[in-house]
């Protein structure tokens, strides 16, 4: 077994959709970054990459290469979730916090927690997001930006 953990934070900005989860969700701001700055996805993505000591998002998809601006990041979840399947894991579960004042996640949990599952290829029952706020404090609660983390557990499959 193998334990992950991600961690993202992305500040908000006008002119930009707002993806969560692989969600879009209508907001008056969207998530600065060279991807779709999906912060949950980024966070998971982390997670399972630290859980297959495989580095972190920086490394494996760097801002300053061309070819991942605007890239959805669910994709990079996907070829994330096919690497570490080569290397004999299989993911066991996955548990990821947003940090938001704004906007309520509660509407888009489930389909969140779907998107998840489905790209790694997981049951949805293994799969769960949640939401906080940070009560006012900080640059989330003044509704600057907002932050994701993520744990997962990995299981060794076959001998890598």
């Amino acid at each position: 077994m193998r334990v992950g953990f991600g961690f993202d934070a992305h500040r908000l900005v006008v002119d930009r959709k707002l993806v969560l989860g692989g969600v879009e969700i209508e907001h008056p701001c969207g998530l600065e970054g060279h991807s779709d700055a999906d912060a949950l996805v980024h966070a998971v993505i982390d997670a399972l990459l630290g859980a297959a000591g495989l580095g972190d998002i920086g490394m494996r998809f760097p801002d300053t290469d061309p070819k991942f601006k605007g890239i959805l990041s669910l994709d990079l979840l996907s070829d994330v979730a096919s690497e570490i399947t080569k290397l004999g894991f299989r993911i066991s579960n996955m548990d990821a916090t947003l940090f938001a004042e704004r906007p309520k996640i509660g509407p888009f949990r489930e389909q969140m927690a779907q998107n998840l599952a489905t790209v790694t290829g997981i049951e949805r029952n293994r799969v769960n997001v949640k939401a906080t706020t940070t009560e006012g404090l900080g640059f989330i609660g003044r509704r600057e930006g907002l932050a994701a983390a993520a744990v997962v557990l990995l299981e060794e499959i076959s001998n890598i």
